[in-house]
């Protein structure tokens, strides 16, 4: 039993360290950069006299500790490429970070995640709605274009389409005329059968 703990101590002493970075770590992998260049990680950690893994020190180096880095927000000329670009490559985040000078393709990968698709999420909401109304203002056109459509078809059996209704006998009434009146008619009459 002794034996184990001995083993389980033995471990946690070779293990790497988690969690978050000190000041002094980064101030201990700078000065080892300096000197030997980012290159070997695995020896770079050592040399620092890290307890951390090449691996770690690596991304530590990369995407906060190198002079090139661009800090701060991201501007809206950047956040605009970085839309065009991701709508181009997709989660391609190295290779969208080569476009973004100073910007590291964790520190996209994260704006991305928490800002930029947040944002397409509720414009793409907001499309879906107003392409909703579209298609409700839409129908109830159609549907008030049968309705006048109905309104205007003939209901007298005339010809279709002919907006203009009347009784001939309204139009013509011969009850109080006198047959002299009536003379022109009957000429016209027997000029027909002839």
């Amino acid at each position: 039993m002794a034996t184990m703990k001995k083993e389980s101590v033995k471990t946690m002493e070779t293990m790497p360290n988690k969690g978050a970075w000190t000041a002094e770590e980064d101030r201990k992998l700078a000065e080892v950069i300096a000197t030997h260049g980012a290159k070997r990680w695995r020896t770079i950690a050592s040399k620092a006299a890290l307890n951390r893994c090449g691996k770690s020190c690596r991304l530590r180096w990369l995407n906060y500790l190198r002079p090139n880095i661009k800090r701060g927000n991201i501007s809206d000329q950047e956040e605009d490429l970085i839309l065009r670009l991701h709508k181009l490559l997709g989660n391609r985040w190295s290779l969208i970070a080569g476009r973004l000078p100073g910007r590291t393709d964790n520190e996209i990968k994260n704006y991305w995640n928490s800002h930029l698709s947040k944002k397409i999420n509720k414009k793409g909401k907001q499309i879906e709605a107003s392409n909703r109304e579209c298609q409700k203002i839409e129908k109830k056109t159609v549907e008030i274009s049968l309705e006048l459509k109905e309104d205007n078809k003939p209901h007298n059996g005339s010809e279709e389409g002919s907006n203009v209704n009347f009784n001939i006998d309204d139009l013509f009434d011969f009850t109080d005329e006198d047959t002299l009146n009536m003379e022109w008619m009957s000429r016209f009459l027997e000029m027909d059968e002839a």
